[in-house]
């Protein structure tokens, strides 16, 4: 018996390029309308009717040919590409910012959002116990 997947195993591919978006099947399942036993059969399936194809494309993000055309071999060759040029280009694309700037941004952001978070809890600890005092 072979351990090799079928190359048009659409489901398959469904739920590969689902995962590298860091998507839980009940999320892809919220976005078409449906459940996540559904999603799961759906992804068990060899094929997909097309109209279908074309809802879980739109909810992924992609296009329908890029589900059909999937392979986990384009993904690796992709990001070996990446690596390869990452003396600052990437094919035609130069990058325009510092990645520690990004970071460095996404941290400051985060640390408000905490901040926040925090008065949030203050504040509704402080008006609980105006509750307390006033009973």
């Amino acid at each position: 018996m072979s351990t090799l997947t079928k190359p048009n195993h659409i489901g398959r591919k469904i739920s590969r390029i689902r995962e590298l978006k860091d998507m839980k099947q009940e999320a892809l399942a919220q976005a078409l309308g449906t459940n996540q036993q559904a999603i799961s059969a759906m992804e068990n399936s060899e094929t997909i009717d097309e109209e279908k194809l074309i809802e879980v494309a739109k909810a992924l993000g992609v296009s329908v040919e890029a589900i059909k055309n999937f392979s986990e071999e384009s993904v690796f060759n992709y990001f070996n590409n990446f690596y390869d040029n990452s003396q600052g280009t990437v094919g035609n694309y130069h990058c325009t910012f510092n990645p520690l700037d990004k970071l460095i941004e996404s941290y400051d952001e985060n640390k408000k959002l905490y901040e926040r978070l925090l008065q949030a809890e203050k504040d509704k600890v402080e008006y609980l116990e105006k509750l307390m005092k006033g009973k």
